[in-house]
């Protein structure tokens, strides 16, 4: 597995982002390593929160949430999923598949940090992997928030949306990740903000993890991933600690997915669900003060 590490100097003077740096070796599943990069604030005695990012972000999209929720006395974990962020990027895009990505988080949220009791906060990606890492470790975790997401199976039709957007991550020559951030949001990026969100990804060979995502989300029952997925959905079929949906009003992709979960997931029926209004796919951009204060009382509340 050809390996790329983006530069340190990458990330110098990023604007809100003074965390620091923490570093694991995981295991890339091919007998070589992966180093991972995650962000650990807060109390490390207290229960964690699990903040998950998705494609094309990386942990710099909770860089509003991640003082608050340490304020709040929890300490909180923001991982950048391998390919994205400050961990280590495979260069064939061949190398990512979706049990990979799981695998990979589960490698250092579980087998390095051994975190237990987490509240678990996740976003696009960040949900097709933190569910199926509930999923296959229940006991770790003491509640959830899902946030424009979904836990797709292959069996039912995607949106005309996500197919817009799968189509141009595979065909387009070059993916502008700033862009397609700040055009994910409601509010208006400032330059050196959207500079942070292309700052992992110095050219176009550093994006094969970003550009194959949006191929790995499973889109028919012949997807490599279904059979995971279906066994993961009989985990959240009994699952009955709290779970709330706090979707945004403004996301065309996801609107609608927080039915699914209010619908199925018994431990959904009876916890107070939230609607984040004037947010886009990037809620945690467009609202980050508003979504922290939301998990903190989902906490206090259950």
């Amino acid at each position: 597995m050809k390996i790329l590490r983006t530069p340190d100097e990458r990330f110098l003077n990023l604007p809100d982002y003074p965390f620091k740096e923490h570093f694991c070796d995981i295991d890339d599943t091919e007998g070589g390593k992966l180093r991972v990069h995650y962000v650990d604030e807060g109390n490390a005695g207290s229960d964690p929160i699990l903040l998950m990012h998705g494609e094309p972000s990386w942990s710099y999209l909770y860089r509003k949430m991640i003082p608050i929720l340490s304020k709040g006395g929890f300490r909180v974990i923001a991982p950048d999923l391998v390919g994205f962020g400050k961990s280590d990027k495979p260069s064939d895009r061949n190398d990512y598949s979706y049990r990979r990505h799981v695998d990979w988080m589960a490698d250092l949220l579980f087998n390095n940090l051994n975190l237990e009791r987490i509240t678990l906060f996740c976003q696009d990606w960040g949900g097709l992997v933190g569910l199926r890492l509930v999923a296959n470790s229940p006991d770790r975790f003491s509640r959830i928030v899902a946030a424009n997401t979904g836990l797709p199976t292959g069996d039912q039709p995607m949106t005309d949306a996500f197919k817009m957007w799968r189509d141009f991550s595979q065909q387009a020559p070059e993916l502008p990740i700033g862009k397609i951030i700040s055009g994910g949001c409601t509010s208006k990026l400032a330059p050196e903000t959207i500079a942070a969100y292309d700052a992992p990804f110095p050219d176009e060979t550093f994006k094969e993890g970003a550009r194959i995502f949006p191929a790995l989300v499973p889109s028919s029952p012949e997807d490599p991933a279904h059979d995971d997925q279906i066994k993961a959905w009989e985990v959240f079929y009994k699952w009955d600690k709290p779970f709330m949906t706090a979707f945004s009003d403004g996301d065309p992709i996801t609107r609608g997915g927080h039915t699914v979960f209010q619908n199925l997931v018994p431990g959904a029926k009876n916890v107070e669900h939230r609607t984040v209004n004037e947010a886009g796919h990037f809620l945690q951009e467009d609202k980050g003060d508003e979504v922290a204060q939301i998990i903190l009382n989902f906490i206090s509340n259950n």
